[in-house]
């Protein structure tokens, strides 16, 4: 891997050659302190990307198979969408731009950390220019949510989510699929009535025939 900044970047970047730039990007395994693993950045999309999936960061199966979504959580978000694993992971359809690139490591009780800070900033505008086509954003936990909304937040993310139409049509925020918010689910069932919504939303902009429903 050769070293990345935003000096030699193209000026007007597209889409292949800005996904190429980053996954070869090491930044973060230069900064202070460094990324404890070798940088692999993990990035799907194409020019023709319909649905944006901006999340948290791979975790250690993503990183080990360079697979984004490679584990229960892939499975769960794949079942809030009503999509299977080939339309996922067709890049034409959904494009999947973490907050941060690379596994970023864990802390000591075995939970994975934030999302790097170097990536963010030097990646997500680029992305939004090189992805002309994105008809819906996805903004998967709270880095995501609070990134791309900031003050337009409600008071917590409980609150963001259940007042997602105000956000519009091209945007959507929802928590983290990973287990650890299983109570969190449990607990909101009025979250299942949004699903549904998205599940319709997803139909409409990728087609009947790439969604469950739409499976013989």
């Amino acid at each position: 891997m050769t070293s990345v900044s935003q000096n030699n970047l193209p000026l007007n970047p597209n889409t292949d050659a800005l996904l190429d730039t980053i996954r070869r990007c090491e930044v973060c395994a230069h900064s202070n302190p460094p990324l404890p693993v070798t940088p692999n950045p993990i990035v799907r999309g194409t020019k023709k990307s319909k649905i944006r999936i901006i999340s948290q960061a791979p975790g250690t199966l993503a990183h080990a198979s360079s697979v984004p979504f490679n584990d229960p959580s892939g499975k769960r978000l794949r079942d809030w969408l009503g999509v299977d694993e080939t339309a996922f992971y067709n890049p034409d359809l959904f494009a999947i731009t973490p907050m941060g690139f690379c596994f970023p490591g864990q802390d000591k009780n075995g939970g994975d950390l934030p999302p790097r800070k170097e990536c963010a900033p030097l990646w997500q505008d680029p992305l939004s220019n090189a992805l002309p086509n994105i008809e819906l954003m996805l903004l998967v936990g709270m880095y995501a949510v609070k990134s791309y909304l900031g003050p337009k937040m409600e008071r917590n993310l409980t609150e963001t989510v259940r007042k997602w139409p105000s956000f519009g049509p091209g945007l959507m925020p929802l928590p983290h699929p990973s287990w650890r918010n299983n109570g969190w689910i449990k607990k909101h069932e009025w979250f299942a009535d949004e699903l549904l919504a998205l599940k319709r939303r997803v139909r409409e902009i990728i087609g009947e025939e790439n969604t469950k429903s739409g499976k013989t």
